[in-house]
């Protein structure tokens, strides 16, 4: 992100600014498809990683992409460091195997997030990135990583530990104790490694499985963690059911929320009384990847006719930039907030 686009999205969450914003969280998923290579040359080659990244911040110069030349490979980063075997399709999403039986959580070790697994070649990226970045007008603005509940469930597989939530609940919470206190030092060195970091990004679909005691009991103290420290922005990312848990969002730490649609926008700026701005919250697959530029138009046009007055909105999609959207559909969604 440049410096314009930054100050733009901390006045919007912040409630003081009078531009309408408009950004999308951009990865894997839908750049590489966009670009027009494959998601292994994606992952695997640097210049064609950057390539892509530079090449959609040029082509949407209206539109903040988050969280910004974003080095990840996919699901894996965090799991790899815990010694989950990791499996790159040459053009399908890579996935993380189980490794972590119920038995064995005791056994499992906190990594160094500066040698473990996929983690140091995340950190070369960036130091190399980080000079052609500067170029363009861009740098590092958030430390990002998987929310812990998404990390456990990758290393135990995500039905055995829903399960192990209501038949090992002390197990379950020492492995989040683990995962949490990881994530924490691995933020941590990402703000140490790049002090143009000033946000916290942090993504949890498994969050929105499960019910509200245990979202109380399980994930609101990790949250809360892995929220605690000193940033401008603190994004966090759960597009399945917020129902149960939006409003305890506000009170974590969170400043700016992205969702899924299962609520509309109006019942999620209720339920956390307004405390938070939304990155939201148009129909991702349905809408702009599915219909036409005018039609994505007309459905950015009827949510700001809906939208409650003074509301915080960072104009989006609900969850990240889903595959296959065409440029043809971003640039209709970014001119139909501008108008």
């Amino acid at each position: 992100m440049d410096d314009r686009q930054w100050d733009s999205l901390k006045s919007a969450v912040e409630g003081s600014g009078g531009d309408r914003l408009c950004a999308f969280i951009v990865d894997s998923p839908w750049l590489p498809r966009w670009r027009g290579c494959s998601m292994l040359d994606y992952f695997g080659g640097d210049e064609a990683w950057f390539e892509a990244n530079a090449a959609a911040v040029r082509r949407f110069p209206g539109a903040a992409l988050l969280p910004g030349f974003w080095a990840e490979y996919g699901m894996c980063t965090e799991p790899s460091a815990f010694g989950a075997k990791c499996v790159f399709p040459e053009d399908e999403f890579p996935f993380a195997s189980a490794v972590v039986p119920e038995e064995d959580i005791d056994e499992v070790e906190e990594p160094d997030p500066s040698r473990a697994g996929l983690l140091p070649f995340v950190l070369r990226r960036m130091r190399w990135a980080e000079p052609r970045m500067a170029e363009m007008g861009h740098s590092y603005r958030f430390s990002v990583s998987r929310g812990p509940l998404n990390i456990a469930s990758f290393l135990m597989g995500t039905t055995e530990f829903l399960i192990a939530m209501k038949t090992e609940p002390e197990k379950v919470r020492l492995l989040l104790e683990k995962v949490t206190s990881f994530l924490l030092a691995w933020h941590e060195l990402q703000r140490a490694t790049f002090p143009s970091i000033d946000g916290i990004m942090v993504l949890d679909d498994i969050v929105g499985f499960i019910g509200r005691e245990d979202f109380i009991e399980f994930a609101e103290p990790c949250l809360a963690r892995l929220f605690a420290p000193a940033a401008s922005v603190k994004l966090f990312h759960n597009d399945a059911d917020c129902a149960v848990s939006v409003d305890r969002y506000p009170g974590i730490g969170i400043n700016l929320y992205n969702p899924g649609i299962q609520l509309s926008l109006g019942e999620i700026l209720a339920r956390s009384e307004g405390k938070m701005a939304i990155l939201g919250a148009i129909a991702p697959r349905d809408v702009l990847a599915a219909l036409s530029p005018e039609e994505v138009a007309a459905a950015v046009r009827a949510q700001e006719a809906a939208l409650p007055r003074g509301a915080r909105l960072v104009r989006s999609c609900a969850g990240g930039m889903p595959p296959k959207v065409p440029s043809e559909n971003i640039d209709a969604f970014i001119k139909a907030v501008g108008d």
